[in-house]
């Protein structure tokens, strides 16, 4: 059973920077693309950042240059460094293993647990 892990969220102020990170397996048959997703109260999951084995990258349009994602193949972690951050990116965030560089939920096949992102103003 494949198994994400997330760690690293916190409180913060308004501009304020939170890195999280995700442990799982380095390479998952089938589901090679890792990524973040987030649900605020009320809201739907919507994707964050999203990284191929080979490391394309996308990002929602909220999130760019702000956010940053990167992962290492050879312990299975991928990281969320997030800058600036704004009240509107309070959120529980989920660390994700999907078989398409998408940032739709519909692709993702693992999710973990979650870990809270609040950014008070």
């Amino acid at each position: 059973e494949v198994q994400l892990m997330e760690s690293g969220g916190g409180s913060v102020q308004t501009g304020g920077s939170l890195k999280l990170a995700c442990v799982g397996p380095g390479y998952i048959h089938g589901n090679s693309y890792r990524a973040w997703f987030r649900q605020a109260p009320g809201k739907g999951r919507e994707g964050v950042a999203i990284i191929a084995y080979g490391g394309n990258t996308d990002y929602a349009d909220s999130v760019k240059g702000r956010f940053t994602i990167s992962r290492n193949n050879a312990n299975g972690t991928i990281y969320l460094q997030m800058n600036n951050l704004k009240p509107e990116d309070t959120a529980m965030y989920y660390c994700a293993a999907g078989s398409a560089l998408s940032l739709m939920p519909n692709w993702v096949h693992y999710w973990g647990q979650g870990t809270q992102v609040t950014v008070s103003s």
